[in-house]
């Protein structure tokens, strides 16, 4: 409590500066105009794995940054990091990065300082150019996403295009030539040097939902463990059947192969069906997720998603295993009184090619918001391992205060 009161307090003078980014007549009127953000999420994460000793990460991630308001189409923004480890960094593997770590569980948290984001960006008609170091989200993040739930978020050194050439059609390119990942920059898994393609296109105008195509050709320099191309088409969208509830689905499919200098020759391919019903204050889903492989040699990868979101919490299946991976998945949500929404998942795993037994998963979360920029969230993932993977429990509390 004493920690929201001192934050509160030290940024109601900043947010009254903070006015709202309508067009500017000149660049001191866009920067007097212009937007401050700010994110400060505290952190507990504890995570217990079999074969490792346990491992506690108290870690405090800050965000601090600026959007001018537009002038002739043109806009920019700048967004500094910090992560700070508030106990003793030798407690947990901050993946890699420190050698006192060794042999404790993974917490993918180091301690790091980073421009996290700066760009220039040019709006005319439906179309927006933006060049620099950005965020960049698509669908659902299956493919490519930010990583939000780690404290360093995954960025990318791109120039991206975003347009409306006809009505309920949404385009995306983006060429990215360096991927800022979460690791930080001290650690054995270096950000990605990279010459990649982004191509996706989404049409809105169907009954019920959204169609959308993609091709993702990922080159990395660096990484040709992780070059690859992958083409493949979503739909996904929901129905009301009652006035009472609604249907939502989702149904992918694609398809991929090595590419550049990728070591092992292989092609793979990932299918997805997934159908869920909301009435309130309930909510439940089920689904069932394949990420191929190509007869044991290498699995379908997904390096620039945000993996935790996926294949449960516990995140033991954040590189595909080469047999490749079946989830079968269902959660049950409640919306319980007083603004505690509840979600529960359970995840059984089987490997795609040979058919072995992965394991299976229970995962909860329950969240409160408090206020406009108050959240706080519980979370917990129990893994139970089959070799060879081993069995996870992790937990997590959580404080989060943004403008």
């Amino acid at each position: 409590m004493t920690f929201r009161l001192l934050l509160t307090a030290a940024l109601a003078a900043t947010s009254a500066f903070a006015a709202p980014p309508v067009a500017a007549d000149s660049i001191e009127s866009a920067l007097a105009q212009g937007k401050f953000n700010f994110d400060a999420r505290l952190r507990w994460e504890n995570a217990d794995q079999s074969n490792l000793r346990d491992a506690n990460a108290a870690t405090l991630r800050t965000l601090f940054g600026f959007t001018t308001a537009p002038i002739a189409g043109v806009q920019g923004m700048i967004q500094g990091e910090n992560i700070a480890v508030l106990n003793d960094p030798n407690d947990y593997n901050a993946a890699g990065t420190n050698p006192g770590g060794a042999g404790r569980t993974v917490i993918a948290d180091p301690p790091a300082t980073d421009l996290n984001q700066v760009w220039l960006a040019y709006t005319f008609s439906d179309t927006t150019f933006r060049v620099g170091r950005q965020r960049i989200v698509l669908d659902n993040a299956r493919f490519v996403g930010d990583v939000g739930w780690r404290q360093n978020m995954q960025t990318f050194d791109a120039a991206t295009v975003t347009a409306t050439p006809l009505s309920h059609l949404t385009a995306f390119y983006g060429y990215v030539s360096r991927v800022s990942r979460v690791f930080g920059n001290k650690s054995p898994q270096p950000d990605f040097d990279s010459d990649s393609h982004l191509v996706n296109l989404a049409y809105s105008g169907l009954p019920g939902g959204t169609l959308t195509a993609y091709a993702y050709l990922l080159d990395f320099r660096n990484s040709a463990v992780n070059s690859s191309d992958t083409y493949g088409a979503r739909y996904a969208g929901a129905t009301p059947v009652t006035t009472a509830w609604k249907l939502t689905y989702r149904a992918e499919a694609a398809t991929q192969h090595d590419a550049h200098n990728d070591p092992v020759h292989y092609h793979a391919d990932y299918y997805l069906g997934e159908i869920g019903a909301a009435m309130a204050p309930f909510t439940f889903n089920a689904g069932y997720e394949v990420l191929g492989s190509d007869h044991g040699r290498k699995g379908f990868a997904t390096p620039l998603a945000t993996l935790h979101a996926f294949n449960g919490w516990a995140d033991l299946f954040l590189t595909t295993p080469a047999a490749g991976l079946r989830d079968s998945y269902g959660s049950v949500g409640v919306a319980l009184p007083g603004g505690f929404p509840v979600t529960v998942v359970y995840h059984r795993y089987r490997s795609d090619f040979g058919s072995h037994d992965y394991g299976n998963e229970w995962d909860a979360v329950i969240t409160h918001k408090i206020g406009k920029s108050w959240t706080v969230l519980a979370k917990c993932a129990r893994y139970d391992g089959k070799p060879p993977f081993f069995d996870t429990d992790k937990f997590w509390l959580q404080t989060e205060y943004a403008f």
